[in-house]
């Protein structure tokens, strides 16, 4: 009977601005391309995702883009199963604001490993300042998943979603059916 439960997960979607963690979330749960810019607050999404024949009941939480300056939210970390680090391929800054995004969600959470997919966007765009391998190194280095993507080419968007679903998954207890820990912060 426990098969028909979907199971819940938390994703929360975080990178600089304007690095295109709109467009990459609205072309996974609308599938059309957002153009125009407008500066998110933040919005949760929900949508029911099949990943190894499971049904994963997602919300999908929209941040407003975080810069070198604007602490991490708490709530970014507290019960949070997976992260989606988005960087825009064409930004250096954006890319290097990866790692500082990773480092305060691992401050928060207590933990040296979390479930994260690390993700290049805008690869339809010519001016690349960031190269794929530095990505995967990037990746790697922090025991994350990577992929390119192109919101505006529905490229690899799906995919995100996929790999963060299956970083959650690789750091549930084995074997258990039991719903991974969401982060168990404890903000002092």
């Amino acid at each position: 009977m426990t098969g028909d439960i979907l199971k819940k997960r938390k994703i929360a979607v975080l990178g600089a601005r304007s690095v295109g963690k709109s467009s990459l979330v609205i072309q996974f749960i609308e599938n059309h391309f957002v153009e125009s810019y407008y500066p998110t607050i933040e919005a949760t999404f929900q949508k029911s995702v099949n990943y190894n024949g499971i049904e994963y009941d997602c919300d999908i939480i929209d941040t407003a883009g975080q810069d070198e300056y604007s602490i991490l939210n708490s709530k970014h970390a507290i019960g949070i199963h997976g992260y989606v680090l988005v960087y825009s391929v064409t930004s250096r800054n954006s890319f290097d604001m990866i790692q500082i995004v990773y480092d305060k969600i691992i401050s928060y959470c207590g933990t040296n490993d979390i479930p994260c997919v690390i993700v290049g966007s805008k690869t339809d765009l010519q001016t690349r300042q960031v190269k794929p391998n530095e990505g995967e190194d990037l990746a790697k280095v922090n025991k994350a998943a990577w992929v390119e993507t192109s919101a505006k080419n529905d490229v690899n968007v799906g995919k995100v979603f996929e790999l963060c679903l299956a970083e959650i998954e690789k750091r549930a207890p084995a074997g258990s059916n039991e719903t991974p820990a969401a982060n168990k912060c404890v903000i002092m």
